[in-house]
């Protein structure tokens, strides 16, 4: 997918993001998210928005923290994620395709990074929205959903951050049913961080299979996986070590 096309999702994904808290309410649970409330939803991915937007456009090649979360609520809480929002596509789509500026996944370009980026943060927390407002959630595009879950396998999770580890060497198999070309991957566990591989690389010991938007989501913890077969010890396995703490 390219930078234009990570754009648009980010302003569509953000603008039922904040549909779906409007009508859900601040106090609100988020059933994906046990910990938040509506209003933590809001003011975590609003941050993340102001985060991201500020290595764009002020060219920062160095890692900086997020800013502090706001002490707004109800409709100022929304208005200010609105704006954030906003700003954050607007910058993306200003932005020169060489910018430079600081980025922490493999990407053709930094842009293409915080597009991608932004575009996966933001579908994943639109979905959190959805479940607090309850209803039928929103589709994920096929194209896109192998795309994030390329991004979680090939780059999140081959960071040394990640804690999806095993004693011993594991191989899982994660295959997309409805993708196009039967997109297959093959993650190799061991007490490094996971290895994934395009293809059936190896004889895997388990594998999670189903169509690309439902396990896109379950690899984010978002649903339940669609279906595995083999030793399950190795989905608990990643539903238990797979949180994803960024930079």
């Amino acid at each position: 997918m390219d930078i234009s096309r990570h754009i648009q999702v980010i302003s569509a994904e953000g603008q039922l993001l904040t549909r779906a808290a409007e009508r859900a309410g601040p106090d609100a649970k988020v059933p994906t998210c046990p910990d938040w409330e509506v209003r933590d939803l809001l003011r975590h991915t609003g941050m993340v928005h102001r985060w991201a937007a500020a290595f764009v456009a002020e060219r920062r090649t160095e890692y900086r923290l997020g800013g502090e979360l706001p002490e707004l609520d109800g409709a100022a809480l929304l208005d200010w994620f609105r704006e954030g929002h906003a700003a954050l596509v607007d910058t993306l789509t200003a932005a020169p395709p060489d910018v430079d500026c600081w980025s922490f996944l493999p990407a053709p370009s930094p842009l293409a990074f915080w597009a991608r980026r932004q575009a996966h943060e933001t579908t994943v927390h639109r979905v959190d929205a959805e479940s607090a407002r309850g209803g039928t959630p929103s589709p994920v595009d096929v194209e896109f959903a192998v795309d994030g879950v390329e991004e979680l396998l090939l780059g999140l999770h081959a960071r040394e951050k990640s804690q999806v580890r095993s004693d011993v060497p594991r191989v899982l198999r994660v295959r997309a049913t409805d993708a196009a070309d039967d997109q297959v991957w093959t993650v190799r566990l061991s007490e490094g961080p996971p290895v994934t591989e395009r293809g059936a690389t190896a004889p895997a010991e388990c594998e999670i299979s189903g169509p690309a938007a439902e396990l896109y989501l379950s690899l984010w913890n978002r649903l339940p996986f669609p279906e595995v077969t083999g030793d399950r010890s190795l989905a608990a396995l990643w539903r238990e070590r797979s949180a994803i703490v960024m930079r």
